[in-house]
């Protein structure tokens, strides 16, 4: 079993990467640290999972993990979270996760997880699947706020958050500023929110970013 593990917090990277270590018939082919060098590796090493964090710098891990999914389909992306936030679980999986993991779970879940995916089935911890079912029952399975915006406009979204000035998105995206302007416009629209502030909220609440 090849993966690749993605998370930019070089600690709890090594964590999992020495849990990964002590597994058979498990090897981490690559290691990235931010959403766009998970998507680089993923295209270079053709793993067979791909553990993704969510909160990571450049592109978030909801963003690369759909990029993956419709790229890559025979990779198979699990999340691997802090938190069991119910709308950003729903948005992982509607993009295309196999498997949302927290990072409470232990050695033998983190085991389950993975041949739990490479069956070809889909992975939740126990307390997110609460969680998810709970969500549907009360709001049904509509779009999420975050499945309103087009990816272009979540990433830019996530680039905001960040402080990235249209400027500096433009070029990271290799687009123009005008283009950037108009995105930037239309996520405010379709989000009602029309203030950076609100934004930069807005991020947090969804695992886009993080407060630290």
């Amino acid at each position: 079993m090849r993966v690749l593990l993605a998370e930019d917090h070089a600690l709890v990277r090594a964590g999992i990467r020495a849990l990964l270590d002590t597994m058979p018939n498990v090897s981490v082919v690559a290691e990235a640290g931010d959403g766009r060098e998970a998507m680089r590796l993923a295209r270079e090493e053709r793993p067979d999972i791909v553990l993704m964090d969510i909160s990571m710098p450049l592109m978030n891990g909801l963003e690369a993990a759909e990029r993956i999914s419709k790229e890559l389909p025979e990779v198979k992306v699990i999340i691997v979270s802090m938190h069991a936030n119910e709308e950003y679980v729903w948005h992982a999986l509607r993009t295309g996760a196999a498997g949302y993991l927290l990072k409470g779970a232990n050695a033998s879940e983190l085991e389950l997880a993975l041949a739990t995916v490479m069956r070809g089935e889909t992975y939740l911890s126990p307390s997110v699947s609460k969680v998810l079912a709970e969500y549907i029952h009360h709001v049904g399975a509509g779009p999420t706020s975050l499945g309103r915006l087009t990816p272009r406009q979540r990433e830019i979204l996530q680039l905001i958050a960040e402080g990235q000035t249209n400027r500096e998105i433009a070029t990271l995206l290799g687009i123009s500023i005008k283009t950037v302007e108009t995105h930037r416009a239309q996520l405010m629209e379709t989000l009602d929110i029309h203030d950076v502030v609100g934004l930069v909220h807005f991020a947090l609440r969804v695992g886009l970013i993080t407060s630290s």
